[in-house]
């Protein structure tokens, strides 16, 4: 199966579980189910309320398992403002243009990227330590949506030691911080 069709439907299954959602799963099934089997089983088992709730309990409240790439690497610094911005130039510069509400660094939307353009693949190599640490944290958590990180995972080139390692850097070190604007 062609990896546009695999990243498109990666996509929308790492999207929050909502009515939309619910409204394409027929769709992604149909394209591309025989790739994601094991988190299509667990969506039927779970049913909508509980695949949400878990959605929020893993995406939303453990910071190890975060969508957002740059996040890995950044935390939430000033440093991640400007890898945004950097990555948002590149959208741009690929003619793609994103919506108010979405952040350039979100996995679904780096993947929707990944599958139309070529500049997207780029960017999901650039963050193949991050996609790394994020599969490692949700097998951990026995997450399903590992499955689907595997299956992303599977469309690049085989991480090099080197991403590995700075993967394990990356989860020994945890995101960085820093204080802004805050007196002692």
């Amino acid at each position: 199966m062609k990896h546009a069709v695999v990243r498109q439907a990666a996509a929308h299954l790492l999207a929050y579980p909502d009515e939309r959602f619910l409204e394409r799963l027929p769709l992604v099934r149909e394209a591309a189910g025989a790739c994601f089997p094991a988190f299509l089983r667990e969506v039927d088992r779970m049913g909508a309320g509980e695949l949400a709730a878990h959605y929020v309990e893993t995406f939303d409240l453990k910071r190890r398992c975060c969508l957002y790439l740059t996040y890995y690497a950044d935390g939430d610094t000033r440093r991640r403002g400007e890898s945004l911005a950097r990555l948002k130039a590149r959208y741009r510069a690929a003619g793609w243009e994103l919506c108010e509400d979405e952040l350039p660094d979100f996995l679904p939307v780096v993947l929707e990227f990944a599958a139309l353009d070529a500049v997207g693949e780029e960017v999901l190599k650039e963050h193949r330590a991050a996609l790394e640490l994020l599969r490692t944290a949700l097998r951990e958590v026995g997450s399903p949506y590992e499955s689907v990180i595997s299956v992303v995972c599977g469309t690049l080139p085989a991480a090099t030691p080197g991403e590995l390692l700075r993967a394990e850097r990356l989860a020994a070190q945890g995101p960085p911080a820093e204080s802004v604007g805050v007196y002692r």
